[in-house]
């Protein structure tokens, strides 16, 4: 048997280049997340590159932090046509539960260089009632 290289009518460049590992499609998560534990806080920071601050929301419900990220960049411009896209547009949301005890005023949240970070306070430990007894005469 013998094997003829296939022609090829047209030569497209951008085909044999998207072919390559390197394109290939990855798993992509949104907001990557880190919690850590500093002194008597736990600080979330999450990743939001291309948000600008006026694009998140936060807010406290039941004892959820729900973090809420939109942006709209998607301008279609007639002379473009997009060869490889892999940036998102749209909105995106993530809650963490932080316990009942939580108030709006308790958390601090700044945002620098595409980086959320959430300071919250760790929940004081409910300390249980002494036992009682009654002294029986």
């Amino acid at each position: 048997m013998m094997m003829i290289p296939r022609k090829r009518n047209e030569f497209n460049l951008f085909e044999d280049i998207f072919d390559d590992p390197f394109f290939e499609k990855r798993e992509t998560k949104l907001m990557r997340t880190d919690i850590k534990e500093k002194g008597d806080n736990y600080v979330i920071e999450v990743d939001l590159p291309g948000y600008e601050k006026n694009d998140i929301e936060i807010e406290l419900e039941k004892g959820y932090l729900k973090v809420t990220a939109k942006v709209n960049n998607s301008v279609n411009d007639e002379n473009e046509k997009y060869i490889h896209k892999e940036r998102f547009y749209g909105e995106c949301s993530r809650s963490f539960y932080v316990g009942d005890d939580i108030k709006e005023e308790d958390i601090k949240a700044g945002f620098k260089n595409g980086i959320l970070s959430l300071t919250i306070p760790k929940a004081q430990e409910k300390k249980l009632e002494e036992k009682k007894f009654i002294q029986i005469d």
